[in-house]
């Protein structure tokens, strides 16, 4: 099943590019036609190559990685933030800081500091400052949740980057490619698509537009995190019931041994009692034999004769 219908592309207006005269050579094979002076994108590409866009953010979510998504033209900062608030990552719809992949360290120190205003904050420790100090604290934190408050905790570098307007943000992307991150991005007729490693032509100016293409991301970001939750509770299952450890598995020659060892304490237990069953025999016999020979020690008593049995020997 397809990702996205030509229908809700053709709704979206996804297919309006710029005016031909502004268009970037490079983005030749991506036009289908031209038609009152605007160029118009060959939807159909869009379609197969925002499905393999898809499945690349899907499979990286699946592994637990970072998406960051950035779009700060008026069009995209409210459709972009909700969802990426929706899927759970971090995001820049304000000014693109200088260096915020490439001098990650220093912009990871200022979100820190933002983390720390917004616990004092809220723990009330605003109001145990003076009016001016005070004052001056909330107009910090105000500035920083503006240019950081969409990767305050983002602590590492991201994986990819979904981009909206390759022109507008071309720092980002830089950046991107000079860290050797992914970009994702939709690319309008205007914009050299050499630098993004996803193209989804599209138009990038239109706010249905943007919203749709940036809701077919954040879905394969939630799909992704769905198939990490299933493989780690059937890793957990498999865990719980794996088969005998090795130690386990070494010390059952030793039951076999001990079984062996109680069936022959058995056998022989039997054969005693066939040897004990055979002295009583032979006790008996030997008895026998010897009342015999009392009886023959007895003195014989004429014919006739009356035996006194109550008489001693």
């Amino acid at each position: 099943m397809a990702i996205v219908t030509m229908k809700e592309l053709l709704e979206a207006g996804v297919h309006f590019g710029h005016r031909s005269r502004r268009w970037h050579p490079k983005m030749r094979s991506y036009i289908f036609t031209e038609r009152n002076g605007i160029h118009i994108i060959d939807l159909q590409q869009t379609i197969r190559l925002l499905e393999e866009a898809y499945n690349f953010v899907r499979d990286t979510a699946a592994e637990g990685e970072t998406i960051l998504f950035v779009g700060t033209k008026k069009q995209a900062q409210e459709s972009l933030e909700a969802e990426a608030k929706r899927c759970g990552m971090p995001y820049v719809t304000q000014r693109w800081l200088g260096g915020t992949l490439t001098n990650f360290r220093t912009i990871r120190q200022r979100a820190n500091y933002l983390l720390e205003l917004e616990k004092q904050k809220e723990l009330g420790q605003f109001a145990t400052l003076s009016k001016k100090e005070a004052l001056w604290k909330e107009r910090e934190l105000l500035k920083l949740q503006k240019r950081l408050g969409g990767i305050k905790n983002m602590y590492y570098l991201p994986s990819a980057l979904f981009v909206v307007d390759v022109a507008r943000e071309a720092i980002a992307v830089k950046e991107a490619n000079i860290l050797g991150i992914p970009v994702v991005a939709m690319v309008d007729t205007n914009c050299d698509p050499d630098p993004v490693d996803y193209v989804i032509p599209a138009n990038d100016d239109a706010i249905r537009a943007i919203k749709l293409i940036a809701s077919k991301i954040a879905d394969a970001v939630i799909e992704g995190q769905q198939m990490r939750g299933v493989i780690m509770a059937e890793e957990e299952v498999e865990a719980v019931g794996a088969p005998i450890p090795s130690a386990a598995q070494e010390a059952l020659p030793a039951e076999e041994t001990v079984s062996s060892v109680e069936e022959a304490a058995s056998i022989e237990e039997g054969l005693a009692a066939e040897e004990v069953g055979e002295l009583k025999d032979w006790e008996l016999e030997s008895i026998e034999e010897e009342a015999e020979a009392a009886q023959e020690a007895l003195p014989s008593a004429e014919e006739g004769e009356k035996i006194d049995y109550d008489k001693p020997l």
